[in-house]
C-alpha cells in the first residue's frame, strides 16, 4: 500500500469521525443492514433505509461513496444516506471493493451486482424511479455506470455485465454528481492523483486501461438527467473539474444543472453536502432530491 493511500485512509477517517460524531439513527426510519449482494462477505454488503411505516414501493437512490477509490464504506456514508431517505426515498448504501486490494474495474463489477440485486429484491423499490448519487470518486463511478449502461461496446471492453430490466439496461433515470472528477489524464497527472491511479489501475501505462477509466467519451444521448455540483473552495474537485462533463452533456442536449455552492463570505469545501447538520448540506440535498422527482 502506498503512502498516499495510507494517508488518505487515516486523514479522511479522522475528518469524517469528527464530522459525524454524535449522529444517531432517525426514529422515523427503518433499516435493513449488512445484506450480501455478492459472494464476498466483507466487501459486498449493502444497507437499505426508508421511512418507517411506508407500505408502497418508493423511489430509489443508489449511493456510490467517495474516498479516492481507496477509502470508505457504507458505515461511513450511512448518515448521509439516511438523511436522503428522510426525504421519501428508499436508499441503497453499499460497500464496494477498494483499491489497492482490488483493481479496476472491481468497482464497476460491484456496482452492476448492486443494481442486479435491486432488480431481484424489489419489494421496497419503484423500479421506474431509480436514481443514483456519488461524490468525489463516487461521482466518477456514477458517470461510468451510466455510460456502461448505454454503450454495449464500452461494457464489453471493460468486461462487465450490466443488469437488464425487460431487455433494457437497468440504469438510473437521473443522477447527482457531487464534487467529482470525470476526466483522468493518466499520461500527465502528478502528485496524489497519479498515486491513486497507480493504486486503482492494473497498469497506469496501459493505454487501453487509460481510455476505459475515462467515462465521458463513452457518454451518449441516453445518459440520464444530471445534477452536477461542486463547491467554490473544493481543492480536490472544484470548478472547473466538471466542465468536461457539462460540455459533453450540453453537446448532446441532455438536461443538467451545473451548480457551485458556497460564497466568498461562506466558502464550502469538498463533499460539504455530507455534513448533514449544516444548512448548506440541507440546501444542496433538498435541491438535488427535488431535481430527481421533477421528471
Amino acid at each position: 500500500m502506498s503512502f498516499t493511500t495510507s494517508l488518505i485512509r487515516y486523514t479522511f477517517k479522522r475528518s469524517d469521525d469528527k464530522r459525524d460524531a454524535g449522529l444517531t439513527v432517525p426514529e422515523d426510519l427503518e433499516c435493513r443492514r449488512d445484506i450480501r449482494y455478492g459472494t464476498d462477505p466483507k466487501w459486498q454488503l449493502l444497507d437499505v433505509y426508508r421511512p418507517k411505516g411506508s407500505t408502497e414501493k418508493l423511489p430509489v437512490i443508489v449511493s456510490m461513496h467517495g474516498g479516492g477509490w481507496t477509502y470508505g464504506d457504507k458505515e461511513r456514508y450511512q448518515w448521509y444516506c439516511m438523511d436522503l431517505a428522510e426525504r421519501g426515498f428508499a436508499v441503497v448504501n453499499y460497500t464496494y471493493r477498494l483499491a489497492p486490494e482490488f483493481k479496476f474495474p472491481a468497482t464497476m463489477e460491484d456496482t452492476c451486482l448492486v443494481f442486479d440485486w435491486i432488480l431481484k429484491n424489489d419489494e421496497w423499490f419503484d423500479l421506474d424511479r431509480v436514481f443514483a448519487v456519488g461524490d468525489s470518486a463516487g461521482g466518477h463511478m456514477v458517470a461510468m455506470y451510466c455510460a456502461l449502461c448505454h454503450d454495449e461496446n464500452y461494457a464489453k471492453d471493460m468486461g462487465v455485465n450490466v443488469p437488464k430490466k425487460n431487455g433494457e439496461p437497468f440504469a438510473p433515470i437521473a443522477v447527482g454528481l457531487n464534487c467529482g472528477v470525470y476526466e483522468i489524464d493518466t499520461k500527465h497527472m502528478k502528485g496524489m492523483m497519479k498515486s491513486l491511479m497507480k493504486a486503482l489501475m492494473k497498469d497506469i501505462n496501459d493505454e487501453r486501461e487509460g481510455r476505459l477509466i475515462n467515462p465521458v467519451p463513452y457518454i451518449n444521448e441516453k445518459f440520464p438527467r444530471a445534477y452536477i455540483m461542486t463547491a467554490n473552495l473544493d481543492n480536490l474537485a472544484g470548478p472547473p473539474a466538471q466542465k468536461v462533463l457539462t460540455d459533453k452533456l450540453k453537446e448532446l442536449g441532455i438536461e443538467y444543472i451545473d451548480k457551485t455552492y458556497g460564497t466568498k463570505e461562506g466558502p464550502l469545501g469538498h463533499v460539504f453536502h455530507c455534513d448533514i447538520r449544516t444548512s448548506s448540506a440541507k440546501e444542496c440535498n433538498d435541491e438535488e432530491c427535488a431535481f430527481f422527482l421533477k421528471g
